[in-house]
């Protein structure tokens, strides 16, 4: 019996093997399996569950939403009793977290209420956002700042890691030393693609998420390494359109050969981006080696329809007197920044914000 079973199988496998077969040389001997074929089906899937998790995201936040014009309204009504606002929310509370969880807490009423005051059209809410990232923004008091990161957030992709770390690394703010709010969120708008690379670099540059600590005895090397490491939350400080090309690119010019820490490109700017990387004060030797490699790329490596390379110098700190005097007069390609191993603090910003006022009055003057 076993062995008729047996037979019986090997007759079916190989009745299955041949209708096969024929498929495929009907295919004109196309593989079924093939990489492409499977990404195809896998993209699909995974399509699938992205929107239907926007979706309960979506859904999620229109709840809010809307029990924050419901709290609002309800508010109007009592408005004669000061404190109506404050027990009605209390009462609410209490009444819905045995039923439904800690997701209907005081906190979070209120944050209703506060997302429908700020947001009071529902058709203005964005299906990309999340409840996450809608708590983060209502919290910014600055309308301007807070439409940037809203925008920021769905044009980039962002989630709410990675929009809560723009937020207080003060993305918005970095880039206001080198640009008028204007230019910034009419980038921000789409209304117009940079034409600087001072409209999409930041100054300084933060880079606590690389972990190193804040001390003289690491190299360069290790700065780099850490880098490449995180190379997906480097190019999202770097700023909108980069992708990475090279490390250690190497040159050779006659009979000497040279090491480019980092290359980069900018779709946006339509240009390659080199990066020198700095463990200390940055000097005119540093700018010099710099002005050669961009040098090098202008002439042996740009297509004649791509704009000139932009070169990044960054170090730790920086003479910005040196800077100026090293580099020619009209220099738009050649940037000295400084990075930062650490989130800087509002009056860190503040003094930042105060000295390129007093850098770019000098030059003024």
């Amino acid at each position: 019996m076993r062995k008729s079973l047996d037979k019986r199988n090997g007759c079916v496998v190989n009745l299955q093997v041949r209708i096969y077969t024929k498929i495929y040389d009907a295919m004109g001997n196309k593989d079924l399996n093939s990489k492409s074929f499977i990404d195809d089906v896998k993209s699909i899937i995974d399509s699938a569950r992205q929107n239907a998790v926007r979706s309960v995201d979506f859904c999620r936040v229109r709840m809010y939403w809307d029990i924050g014009k419901r709290i609002f309204e309800e508010e109007q009504d009592g408005k004669d009793r000061a404190d109506y606002g404050s027990y009605l929310i209390k009462n609410l509370a209490n009444k819905l977290i045995p039923e439904y969880g800690s997701g209907f807490s005081v906190r979070i009423l209120e944050q209703s209420r506060q997302f429908y005051r700020v947001y009071p059209i529902a058709n203005a809410l964005r299906s990309q956002l999340n409840w996450t990232q809608y708590r983060k923004l209502i919290q910014i008091g600055d309308p301007d700042k807070r439409e940037y990161y809203e925008l920021e957030s769905v044009n980039n992709g962002w989630n709410g890691r990675e929009m809560e770390r723009q937020i207080n690394s003060q993305l918005y703010e970095r880039l206001l030393l080198s640009n008028d709010k204007e230019s910034v969120l009419a980038v921000a708008r789409r209304e117009r693609i940079p034409q600087s690379p001072q409209e999409i670099i930041k100054e300084p540059m933060v880079l606590e998420f690389l972990g190193l600590d804040r001390r003289a005895e690491y190299y360069e090397r290790d700065l780099e390494s850490a880098i490449i490491s995180h190379i997906t939350d480097f190019l999202l400080e770097m700023g909108n359109g980069f992708s990475f090309v090279a490390r250690q690119k190497r040159i050779l010019l006659e009979d000497d050969e040279f090491f480019i820490d980092m290359v980069f490109y900018n779709r946006l700017l339509r240009c390659f981006v080199i990066i020198e990387l700095k463990n200390g004060k940055l000097s005119h030797q540093d700018l010099g080696q710099l002005q050669m490699y961009v040098n090098y790329y202008d002439r042996c490596e740009k297509l004649t329809d791509e704009n000139p390379t932009i070169g990044i110098l960054l170090g730790t700190s920086k003479n910005d007197t040196v800077v100026k005097m090293t580099l020619p007069e009209d220099n738009k390609t050649i940037l000295a920044n400084e990075y930062q191993l650490y989130l800087p603090t509002k009056s860190q910003l503040i003094k930042e914000i105060n000295r390129v006022k007093i850098t770019m009055k000098n030059e003024d003057s």
